[in-house]
């Protein structure tokens, strides 16, 4: 189009870009619309008839064979461009060399391990069974002792909780390991050749190795919702892992029974105590009731004391009539002087006899004491005795009350699902295994690839 605009205003020009120099030189711009449409129109129109009637010699005319070199504008655009095209091929190359790099990392650091996994999982892993139980700790409580807030909690499985946090711990700790070690050989079991060796346990591995592995195969969860334990237990072979669910079981069961053994031991040692007590004081004072008895020679002190009141006021009768005989013969103007001696006399004895009864139920008698002495003595030891009794009785009552109060306190396990031994293998997931594991090192990778990039930044800034 600028050789065609360069002609038709009688420029000669060499190449495209020189015609393009030459007219922008004079002024004419060949790629604006209206020199566009002013060549369209002269190229529509007949030749001029002036052009064509010309006289005179036509004579060729000069041409300059100097190079025609486009403007400094053109070329800078075209330096420009392919500064530009330099620069986005370099780029794309640069894009392609760090998508490859990207790829062989990936496959390096992502791929080939995630291969790696997927082969141990679904070839070398020994199948692992587990075998699943669920119980329950319940409290025995009487139908009359289940009432109001303890019946509450114990209808609702509150009551039990710490109960069931405790099993838990027992469990998964290293005594559970210990006695499972010893009755059904754990580490045997885990050390022997059929398992794959990233699951096998070293030959004579130590208490701590054992225990890892044990809390990787035993797991017990607690819901607190339900109150229930439920227990999952990975072994081997099927039947290793009932085993060891079976024995893990009887454990719980012993823990149960003696969460509460000591406290119900001391409630009842505690009413043994007293009871033993109220009854040796019993016996004592039955003892020094009968000493008693035996040293004073009497049974009853009220049957002795009223035997003596009966013989005085016997001898109170008899006195009373001596003192009426005698008045009656002192009455007489020539009394009988001899039977008035003999009455006087009579009536003396009596007082005598009298004061003499009257004496030992007041008065010391001897190293034993009067009587009076004799029966506060027998009746203190008496009523010490029914005291003694009456405690005696108050402490088989409290050993009563304990034996059942410790009735209640008894935990016993039910079981709600048993250990059945499973006929497929639980362990490995294969698929899930392996999605973990390429999870697991993109996640790596990914870290690893921040770490690196924020370093760079740092250093380079």
């Amino acid at each position: 189009m600028a050789r065609r605009v360069a002609q038709k205003h009688g420029i000669a020009a060499t190449s495209d870009f020189d015609a393009v120099r030459q007219l922008r030189k004079q002024g004419i711009d060949p790629f604006q619309r209206a020199a566009i449409l002013d060549l369209v129109t002269t190229e529509g129109k007949p030749p001029s008839r002036e052009l064509t009637t010309t006289e005179g010699p036509k004579l060729p005319k000069t041409i300059d064979n100097a190079p025609k070199l486009p403007s400094k504008d053109i070329l800078e655009r075209l330096t420009r461009e392919d500064e530009i095209s330099t620069i986005q091929r370099d780029i794309a190359r640069r894009r392609r060399r760090k998508m490859l790099l990207l790829i062989a990392r990936l496959a390096v650091f992502v791929g080939i391990p995630t291969i790696l996994a997927g082969i141990y999982f679904y070839t070398i892993a020994t199948p692992m069974y587990a075998t699943q139980s669920a119980f329950l700790i319940q409290q025995a409580d009487s139908a009359g002792g289940a009432g109001g807030l303890g019946g509450l909690m114990g209808a609702s499985g509150l009551g039990g909780a710490q109960d069931s946090i405790a099993v838990q711990e027992f469990l998964e700790s290293r005594d559970a390991m210990l006695r499972l070690d010893a009755d059904a050989g754990f580490k045997a079991h885990f050390s022997s050749d059929a398992i794959d060796p990233i699951q096998r346990l070293p030959q004579n591995p130590t208490n701590e190795q054992a225990y890892k592995v044990y809390q990787e195969r035993v797991s017990i969860g607690y819901d607190p919702t339900e109150g229930l334990l439920k227990m999952e237990v990975v072994a081997a072979t099927p039947q290793t892992s009932q085993l060891f669910s079976d024995m893990l079981v009887e454990y719980a069961e012993e823990s149960v029974d003696h969460l509460t053994q000591r406290m119900r031991e001391d409630q009842m040692k505690g009413a043994r105590e007293s009871l033993d007590d109220a009854e040796a004081k019993m016996k004592a004072a039955q003892e020094k009731v009968v000493l008693l008895q035996e040293q004073l020679g009497i049974i009853s002190p009220d049957a002795e004391t009223a035997a003596i009141m009966g013989q005085v006021s016997g001898f109170e009768t008899q006195l009373q009539e001596k003192k009426l005989q005698l008045q009656q013969l002192l009455d007489n103007p020539r009394p009988n002087q001899a039977r008035v001696d003999g009455t006087r006399g009579d009536i003396g004895r009596l007082e005598t006899l009298i004061a003499e009864l009257r004496s030992q139920l007041t008065q010391a008698t001897g190293a034993s004491g009067s009587l009076a002495r004799i029966s506060a003595e027998l009746r203190m030891a008496e009523v010490d005795l029914a005291t003694r009794q009456t405690m005696a009785q108050q402490a088989i009552q409290s050993l009563e009350m304990a034996r059942i109060e410790a009735n209640r306190q008894v935990r016993y396990l039910s079981l709600s699902s048993r250990p059945i031994a499973p006929d497929e293998p639980t362990y490995p997931r294969k698929f899930e295994s392996t999605l973990l594991s390429m999870l697991l090192f993109s996640g790596i990778y990914l870290m690893a690839s921040l770490t690196a990039a924020v370093l760079r930044e740092q250093v380079s800034a």
